[in-house]
């Protein structure tokens, strides 16, 4: 683990409170993204952009009419098996945290990378995010 237990919880709580599953294995990450539906997997962070604009987008976006069936959540640099499992599958895209992903019936159909949320409010991150759920929740 990169980062010490009593740094992290606080930052897990944050997503888990809000009704995020906590994934911690390669095994719990491939049967949720491969699981039939939608599931939203946020890639957790300890930067400055997690707190400000990850976390609270994600929470932000499940007040919409469309979401996904599961929404699950990993640690990069604490969930080391879960995250390195996510990025797998999360190919094309470079590993990335905090990032967002959907994936429907076991295939990745958006994502979000740190890139598109540093210096954005948690706001057009979560719109973007709701209209994900638009496309592929409804």
């Amino acid at each position: 683990m990169m980062y010490p237990e009593e740094l992290v919880l606080p930052m897990k709580h944050d997503l888990t409170v809000a009704g995020f599953e906590e994934v911690v294995t390669a095994e719990a990450v491939e049967t949720a993204l491969n699981a039939e539906g939608t599931t939203l997997i946020v890639i957790n962070s300890v930067c400055g952009c997690a707190a400000a604009n990850a976390r609270p987008a994600a929470k932000m976006s499940l007040a919409h009419p469309h979401t996904p069936s599961r929404i699950v959540t990993a640690f990069a640099g604490f969930d080391i098996e879960a995250v390195n499992k996510a990025r797998e599958m999360m190919v094309p895209f470079p590993p990335s945290s905090p990032c967002m992903a959907l994936f429907k019936d076991g295939e990745l159909v958006h994502m979000i990378e740190r890139h598109h949320i540093e210096g954005r409010p948690a706001q057009m991150i979560a719109d973007n995010l709701k209209g994900a759920y638009d496309e592929f929740c409804a």
